[in-house]
């Protein structure tokens, strides 16, 4: 799973992995390394393009060649060089803020997602245009998504609650939502469990990963919590229909008759 959400998550957001050095912008003998790289990188030949941009940095400090350097290095799962490259394009460029987008990516993919959130905030506060800014905001509740879920492995649900419920303000994520209705139910809140429950299956897109039956399996639990036999049984019925939680939700049913 973590590697389908890193694909997702390394969308290059401008066109500028392919973007041709110019002359007049930067020092000649530097601008053909750079675009030399930039054709390796674009055929996969990772190591190739790399090499490219080092012999490219010795002659130019150039931010556009660090960025590029920090792109070979991610696709080649080198997340420590791809942070050292990527850091130093900003500190060659503060004003060049798809980086920031680029450090979230690759603090994400180690498992680092505070410092994760940090760059997609810093994204997010930095570009103008509304798409880009929603893109933000879906990679900031992924991150908290994931802090909660770690909480909650803990049995730190206090914590893991938290989490959860900044991933949700920022990106109506329904797996957010169905882990807060487990952490919920947890701490025997079984009314914000229902709620929580209600917006995963609202929230719930085409593309989720989440199976159709696991919201309906925690309001069955919310319901049985409250001691509201009826509506439980109702929902798992419905979670039933659903193979991975068949089982569980028979279970359940089994001992309500």
């Amino acid at each position: 799973m973590k590697k389908v959400v890193f694909l997702i998550l390394s969308f290059v957001l401008l066109s500028v992995s392919f973007v041709y050095a110019q002359k007049a912008e930067m020092d000649p003998e530097a601008a053909k390394l750079y675009n030399s790289g930039n054709k390796m990188l674009k055929s996969g030949n990772y190591e190739g393009a790399i090499e490219d941009y080092s012999k490219a940095l010795e002659i130019s400090k150039d931010y556009r060649i660090f960025y590029q350097q920090g792109i070979a290095y991610k696709k080649l799962r080198k997340f420590d060089k791809a942070l050292e490259s990527f850091h130093a394009c900003l500190e060659a460029n503060p004003d060049f803020h798809i980086v920031y987008n680029s450090l979230g990516t690759t603090y994400y993919a180690q498992g680092d997602y505070l410092k994760a959130i940090e760059y997609f905030k810093k994204f997010e506060e930095s570009v103008k245009k509304k798409k880009l800014k929603n893109r933000a905001r879906k990679y900031i509740s992924l991150a908290y998504t994931k802090l909660g879920d770690k909480e909650l492995k803990n049995k730190n649900y206090k914590k893991g609650i938290e989490y959860l419920t900044e991933a949700v303000k920022y990106y109506n994520y329904d797996a957010a939502y169905l882990k807060l209705a487990d952490a919920y139910i947890e701490m025997g809140e079984y009314q914000k469990a229902l709620e929580a429950a209600d917006n995963a299956i609202k929230y719930r897109s085409k593309k989720s990963k989440v199976p159709k039956g696991a919201p309906y399996f925690y309001k069955g639990l919310a319901y049985k919590g409250l001691k509201d036999k009826a509506n439980a049984k109702e929902n798992f019925v419905i979670a039933a229909k659903d193979k991975l939680y068949r089982d569980r939700s028979k279970h359940e049913l089994k001992y309500m008759n």
